[in-house]
């Protein structure tokens, strides 16, 4: 396959060079650490596929549990356990990409705990076909409520759907543009793979040696949808490709999670700076400052008004409240698979607000780690780690939740097994 033109190229130069595509094969790299709970789930929806992936690949990754044999039951699923792998996800990726998927067209990445509907495949490679320049695809995610899930776990997944649905609106409004193929699940060029390897660095801490994947990043899924970006690859939000993921159900989880996402975000965003394809970025790094001090200035108002006898209630300070309420609401009927408990969750405004005030928590945690190792050398422990020791108990508990859900018809599902 041709490279795409360089990054010296204009965005009318790159939409006029127009390539005759060949139909290739797709692989699909699942990394895996310690998913037994979900990974047959996760295999059979890809197996299901309308289109049939050229293969499936599992990069199990310094697995303890039982992931690589339940992988290994799931018919034409190949089984890969990395080496000396010391970099998770990335590491994992990149030695799979490496040993079965260079020579391939399209890759698709998708976490173990993830279930594709079985259009996918299909619908982000006729994507590919139909646009010469996009580097890469990400899927439309949402969460799954369990029956079995108790009261609190639930209103936390119904929190993170409304969340995902407003993330989603808004690239949809952008004409689907991303800054971030969320490696949940992503459909990559590998052409824009091969470019992004040849074009980093051969020394430093943004420089890879075995892959595309950077290792040196917490959020390497962010860090190479940039860099196709920088060289002129478009990187866009699939229309069609619905994937369902698993969800936080407990706060520290939760935490760990969103904490490792934003600190990777702030420290790519330091390294890459303020430029035309960070912008956006930065101008929601900035929101998210606003909103933190909006918040903090206005319970201290309301605290010392109180205290010093003089609050007065106007029906005018009303009026947003009544606006924000109605916008929750109306999106609460855009989340996929909604019940009445999304719209309930969302009119009781409480949840939504509490909610609010724990992701200004993470946002400005997150500057404060970052800035306080940029200018006093403190560190901080590994994200990755902290993340997975907060999800071990999370996993005994709820995580078969995914496996037990059939998002593809049981049909397809029994037909693939």
């Amino acid at each position: 396959m041709t490279s795409v033109p360089s990054a010296a190229c204009s965005d009318t130069d790159l939409s006029m060079g127009s390539r005759k595509r060949r139909t290739g094969t797709l692989v699909v790299l699942i990394a895996a650490h310690n998913e037994q709970q979900s990974i047959v789930a996760t295999l059979r929806s890809v197996v299901a596929q309308q289109r049939k992936a050229d293969r499936i690949v599992v990069a199990a990754d310094n697995c303890t549990d039982s992931t690589v044999a339940r992988a290994k039951s799931v018919k034409g699923v190949t089984v890969f356990e990395t080496k000396n792998n010391t970099h998770r996800k990335p590491g994992a990726l990149n030695q799979a990409w490496r040993r079965y998927a260079q020579k391939a067209e399209l890759i698709v990445c998708i976490d173990a705990d993830t279930l594709l509907e079985p259009n996918a495949l299909g619908d982000w490679e006729a994507e590919f076909h139909a646009n010469p320049i996009l580097g890469g695809c990400s899927g439309k995610f949402t969460m799954l409520v369990g029956d079995d899930m108790n009261r609190r776990e639930k209103l936390l997944v119904r929190l993170q759907r409304a969340e995902f649905s407003k993330w989603t609106d808004v690239a949809l409004r952008r004409e689907r543009r991303t800054s971030v193929l969320a490696g949940t699940a992503c459909c990559l060029n590998n052409d824009a793979l091969h470019e992004v390897m040849e074009r980093r660095p051969s020394s430093g801490p943004r420089s890879v040696e075995d892959g595309p994947w950077v290792t040196s990043s917490m959020v390497e899924d962010f860090e190479l949808t940039y860099r196709m970006r920088e060289l002129g690859w478009e990187t866009k939000v699939s229309a069609t490709v619905r994937a369902y993921t698993d969800a936080m159900t407990d706060l520290k989880s939760l935490w760990a999670q969103r904490m490792k996402w934003q600190t990777g975000t702030v420290e790519d965003l330091l390294a890459f700076g303020l430029n035309k394809r960070t912008r956006r970025d930065w101008w929601q790094q900035g929101q998210g400052i606003l909103a933190v001090v909006i918040r903090v200035l206005w319970l201290t108002i309301l605290v010392a008004s109180i205290a010093l006898g003089r609050f007065r209630m106007h029906y005018w300070w009303l009026l947003p409240t009544v606006l924000f309420l109605t916008n929750d609401i109306k999106q609460s009927l855009r989340i996929p698979n909604r019940d009445n408990g999304d719209v309930v969750v969302a009119a009781l405004m409480i949840p939504q607000e509490l909610f609010a005030y724990m992701r200004a928590g993470w946002f400005i945690s997150s500057w404060c780690k970052v800035l306080a190792r940029k200018l006093f050398g403190l560190r901080y422990k590994d994200g990755w780690a902290k993340q997975e020791r907060a999800e071990a108990g999370r996993r005994t508990r709820v995580a078969g939740q995914l496996a037990a859900t059939n998002v593809a018809s049981d049909t397809a599902l029994a037909n693939a097994a």
